[in-house]
């Protein structure tokens, strides 16, 4: 899930397959309106910026869901966000912005997904990615063994 701080927040989620479940947008937002709009769509496993600088509402947010954070390690041209989110019906930049950070952190971790596409059950498949964002080997996530990496 990304999220855009500011006084006016936006926030997207998507799930492990790329699809949108949430665009939203809300000014003078409160954490608690945060954490309850996503709570509506599940748990998220990433929390992430679209902007390189650390945003205590972005660490908040990760904190209330025990995720991994996301920052971009450059700030994005606005061409960029536009392209990213071609095609969406987004209704202002601040849900722009939310979805380019979820997107961003979603193609960090693209080809692991590819590869748990091609070789794992879709049954097993969100859990399987789910640990694999939380530093474990696909083999580790396959046989359920601890992490090896933090």
């Amino acid at each position: 899930m990304g999220i855009d701080p500011g006084k006016t927040v936006g926030i997207a989620c998507i799930d492990l397959e790329g699809r949108v479940l949430l665009l939203s947008h809300k000014y003078f937002a409160s954490e608690e309106w945060i954490i309850w709009q996503i709570n509506q769509v599940g748990t998220p496993v990433i929390v992430a910026s679209d902007k390189p600088e650390r945003s205590s509402l972005v660490d908040k947010t990760n904190a209330a869901f025990n995720s991994r954070l996301f920052y971009p390690q450059r700030v994005l041209r606005t061409y960029e966000k536009r392209e990213l989110s071609k095609g969406l019906n987004i209704k202002n930049v601040h849900e722009r912005d939310a979805y380019v950070a979820a997107r961003k952190a979603f193609n960090a971790y693209k080809s692991k997904f590819m590869q748990i596409d091609s070789s794992v059950e879709a049954q097993r498949r969100e859990e399987i990615k789910a640990k694999v964002i939380k530093k474990f080997s696909i083999s580790e996530a396959l046989e359920n063994k601890k992490a090896g990496r933090r």
